[in-house]
């Protein structure tokens, strides 16, 4: 019977049990597509990453990362958590690595506690309606407060919308409305511009996760639309924080830069800790081909 060896570690996050639960699988180079996307539906967690050799000059590993339907090109917490738990199997040491991914090779700096994932080249949207992710989120318009909602990534993007700070808590995901309007995911968020912080949700019915306990994809495309929507500075670098997961009782923290020139946001950067949880070896799943 052939196995292959996993890690449960939670990402963004300084202790257990909280973050976002991540699969990293190792030893998955001879596997199908297929049979990837069976074991990430298997664990059935937001997100599965297998670590393998690279194939891009210059690449340290080599990333590919499932939710339980769909691979995606880049995410942040499976970087982030795929980083870290490589290093403490003692495949590369702490310090600067990069990771080949569906979004390019991207530098990560790998600590004993954790990571800060760069993102890739930030791309912006243009304004949106309100009133889809309104619904979506299962919210009104008079929850929607400051500017309005755009697209934004750094590798993946989304739709970002901001909203009142008390409709944080009481948006409910509407995957019906979701579906209708052809939307996969959202971030739903109030921003604290005293504390530089946003208090984030983020729902992503498309790709079979209702909603994600820690977004680091979604953490970095939202200091693009930050500095887009003249939150942060548009020259120079700027910190924030995002605060998620609370209403899942999976409390995570991602500590995040965006560096502008010119109103525009150049890059942008994820860091948060990993928290190992468990450990074991799972089935190879047959293929069919």
């Amino acid at each position: 019977m052939s196995t292959l060896a996993y890690e449960i570690v939670d990402v963004f996050t300084d202790r257990p049990f909280a973050g976002n639960p991540l699969a990293v699988v190792f030893g998955a180079e001879g596997l199908a597509t297929e049979q990837m996307q069976a074991l990430a539906l298997e664990f059935n967690l937001s997100e599965t990453v297998f670590v393998l050799p690279p194939t891009q000059v210059g690449a340290t590993y080599r990333a590919r990362i499932f939710t339980p339907v769909e691979e995606l090109p880049f995410a942040g917490h499976p970087s982030v958590g795929a980083a870290v738990t490589a290093s403490r199997r003692g495949m590369f040491g702490v310090g600067q690595i990069t990771q080949e991914c569906g979004a390019g090779v991207l530098p990560v700096e790998v600590t004993a506690t954790g990571a800060t994932l760069t993102g890739g080249s930030p791309t912006l949207g243009p304004e949106l309606d309100p009133e889809p992710l309104l619904e979506m989120a299962g919210l009104t318009a008079d929850d929607h407060v400051g500017p309005p909602p755009r697209v934004a990534g750094c590798g993946l993007e989304f739709p970002y919308l901001p909203v009142r700070p008390d409709a944080v808590a009481r948006a409910r995901v509407n995957a019906a409305a979701a579906l209708r309007y052809g939307v996969e995911h959202v971030s739903v968020f109030s921003w604290d511009a005293a504390a530089q912080t946003a208090h984030a949700r983020v729902f992503v019915p498309g790709l079979g996760v209702p909603e994600d306990p820690a977004t680091g994809s979604a953490a970095l495309g939202l200091g693009v639309w930050l500095v887009a929507s003249g939150l942060l500075p548009g020259d120079g670098r700027a910190a924030y924080t995002v605060r998620q997961g609370i209403e899942m009782n999976r409390p995570s923290s991602l500590a995040c830069t965006v560096t502008a020139a010119g109103g525009q946001a150049l890059g942008a950067t994820v860091a948060g800790q990993v928290m190992p949880v468990a450990r074991g070896e799972i089935m190879v799943p047959p293929f069919v081909g």
